[in-house]
């Protein structure tokens, strides 16, 4: 028997002994275990002990008790920097395997301690129980754009996130699924996907390189999928992070926003990865890392799909749970393969006065549709370097001036074309009350020989003033003189736009005749429309 064969039989005795609620030096009734492909989780009384199993599995080596205990000290370093109430300290166990003793030295093992969670609270499990809201989502998206602004970026030195790390680290997960699976169709399906990604890679080989130099890789997480994300309070919290290999943690931030929107999607909750996704983009102004989505979208499907393999092959699993593992396996291949070919570019125009649910329309639609928003309101306050919700006046700043606007719809302009260029249906949530603004847009569309089609939000004048009045925690700033202005200012929809246009009034309820009809034209507009260049 090899020594690394040796210390993992040993720490199956321990694992055994600590099953003994005495062995603890706290009050304990029962111990449960959970096993991952890497480690044990003790939950025992109000704490959880995380033992780290002694293996080599090429991208982590665990072999070695000092580099598990490292690995222990990092683990309580990296996870503070998000949920600091949970991770204590790394502890000593002395003693025997079969006879353990917390706190004595020399130590045979060492272990993370951590505040106890409840189980129920995991937004895995939050999911499947359908008590994830959309205003958790929200909360995720933020405080993922909070904690990646906060976090350094690499030095320019640094290996990490090179082009050639990221190839790297993508070419490892297929050497190490073809050694887990070797059924020939699976095999099959893999190689097509590596060569799939192998093309995405070169195509996105020099935005990885610009996107290092311009400091968005950063120390984070490296390991978001929802299992590591818990409701504290009825936030979530970011919790057991990447300690044992720097280089998987020191990515790109689209790379760890693509875990999670890539979780949501296998979960088939499409709907909440396009809220998460617009939310942090929005937060962030990021639009230009869209480009990149979907090789890392794919990279993260297969991550999990290794994962599952190795699950799959691990000794002494049950044959039901080596089943489900090849079955979670298979999905998240096929999942990768779809995020790698789905490309559906669009563009939708919303159209319409203030109050007249220009954003709640864009938000329905970014979910229904899994399309990329960029709102009017928001890029141009980024654009004067307000926050969101910063009132410009308070600060001084003429921003809704005519050179202003102008300068906001180019913005718009240009990242239009270029998340169109990368493949995504975009919607661009502005007023676009005037012909020539919208014209800009349409021929825009018709350059690039994408579907084309304006929304266009209609409301009773009553309902407008009224939501001008009550609106709070919005990044508009109109007021009822600014709608009366511009009633008098706007310029109605031409005869050949409204062969476009699909007509939604907030008044009513979004499934109402009415609004049942608009979606339908507009859905007709997008997905059936033969485009041609003008």
């Amino acid at each position: 028997m090899s020594q690394a064969s040796d210390n993992y039989a040993t720490q199956q005795k321990l694992i055994a002994a600590l099953r003994d609620p005495q062995r603890y030096p706290h009050a304990v009734k029962n111990v449960r275990v959970i096993e991952t492909h890497i480690s044990w989780v003790l939950l025992a009384g109000r704490y959880a002990y995380k033992i780290k199993k002694a293996l080599d599995l090429g991208f982590l080596d665990y072999t070695e008790l000092e580099e598990r205990k490292f690995c222990c000290d990092e683990e309580i370093r990296l996870n503070r920097r998000t949920a600091p109430d949970i991770y204590l300290d790394t502890v000593a166990i002395g003693g025997r395997a079969d006879e353990p003793q917390f706190g004595t030295l020399p130590a045979i093992e060492f272990a993370v301690r951590m505040q106890r969670f409840p189980d129920g609270k995991l937004m895995d499990r939050l999911l499947m129980r359908g008590k994830v809201t959309a205003q958790h989502i929200d909360h995720l998206a933020a405080t993922l754009f909070h904690f990646h602004a906060a976090i350094p970026a690499s030095d320019s030195g640094s290996m990490f996130g090179t082009a050639s790390s990221v190839g790297a680290a993508a070419r490892q997960n297929f050497e190490q699924l073809f050694a887990q699976l070797n059924d020939e169709a699976d095999r099959a399906n893999i190689a097509a996907l590596q060569s799939a990604t192998e093309t995405e890679y070169l195509a996105c080989k020099e935005l990885f390189e610009a996107r290092r130099a311009h400091g968005f890789v950063r120390e984070c997480h490296g390991d978001l999928h929802l299992g590591n994300i818990v409701l504290v309070g009825d936030k979530p919290v970011l919790f057991d992070c990447i300690e044992f290999n720097p280089a998987l943690r020191w990515i790109d931030v689209m790379d760890e926003l693509a875990f999670t929107v890539m979780d949501l999607l296998h979960r088939k909750h499409a709907e909440f990865a396009w809220r998460l996704l617009n939310a942090y983009m929005e937060a962030s102004g990021d639009y230009a890392g869209l480009s990149v989505l979907r090789f890392y979208l794919a990279y993260r499907a297969t991550v999990r799909a290794k994962v599952s393999a190795i699950r799959a092959g691990q000794p002494g699993i049950s044959q039901r749970a080596k089943s489900h593992e090849l079955a979670a396996c298979r999905s998240y291949l096929a999942l990768a393969q779809q995020c790698l070919a789905q490309r559906s570019p669009a563009l939708i125009l919303t159209h319409g006065l203030p109050g007249s649910g220009k954003t709640t329309f864009s938000q329905l639609a970014l979910q229904q549709m899994g399309a990329i928003r960029i709102r009017s309101d928001v890029e141009r306050k980024r654009l004067f370097g307000l926050g969101t919700l910063e009132n410009s006046r308070a600060r001084g700043a003429e921003i809704y001036g005519a050179e202003a606007t102008q300068r906001t719809y180019a913005t718009l302009h240009a990242q239009a074309q270029e998340l169109l260029r990368a493949g995504f249906t975009v919607i661009v949530d502005a007023a676009f009350l005037k012909l020539d603004e919208r014209q800009t847009f349409h021929q825009l569309a018709q350059s690039m020989s994408v579907p084309f089609a304006i929304a266009s939000l209609q409301a009773p004048d009553a309902t407008l003033r009224e939501r001008i009045q009550q609106r709070s925690g919005d990044a508009s700033e109109a007021d009822a003189k600014v709608l009366e202005m511009l009633q008098t200012k706007q310029q109605p929809l031409a005869p050949h736009e409204l062969a476009c246009t699909a007509r939604f009034t907030t008044g009513e309820a979004p499934n109402s005749e009415l609004n049942s009809k608009g979606w339908f034209r507009l859905f007709q507009r997008l997905f059936t429309t033969v485009v041609r260049k003008a």
